[in-house]
């Protein structure tokens, strides 16, 4: 039986999103492993696992905490990212497709957010 957050995009997309990140942060620095990569991978790890977490939750308000935590990750990664970029250790490419990538997953994860707080009325 399949775990109900494989079904949801946005889980989809988030654990895309970790992937990305991972393959982009192997470009980085070394002297970079034990400080942005390392809270890069581990914010990106946390999105996912939250909506994951979320959604196996039985009350909305419950589930609505963990995809809130979830998007306060994302955007602990967005500013990582741009962390990266003004220290010109990212490729404008790089960015550009993470930048995306994380634009999807707020947008999916805000839309799951409202529907699931519309549902606990």
């Amino acid at each position: 039986m399949e775990k109900s957050h494989k079904r949801l995009e946005v889980w989809q997309k988030s654990l895309q999103l970790a992937k990305l990140v991972y393959d982009v942060t192997k470009n980085l620095p070394a002297d970079e492993k034990y400080g942005l990569v390392s809270q890069m991978r581990r914010a990106a790890i946390s999105i996912p696992s939250n909506i994951a977490e979320g959604a196996a939750r039985q009350t909305n308000k419950d589930a609505i905490q963990f995809f809130v935590i979830a998007r306060g990750s994302l955007s602990e990664l967005d500013t990582q990212l741009d962390l990266t970029k003004i220290l010109s250790l990212i490729s404008e490419e790089d960015f550009k497709v993470l930048q995306e990538q994380i634009n999807i997953v707020d947008s999916l994860l805000s839309g799951l957010i409202r529907y699931r707080r519309s549902k606990a009325r």
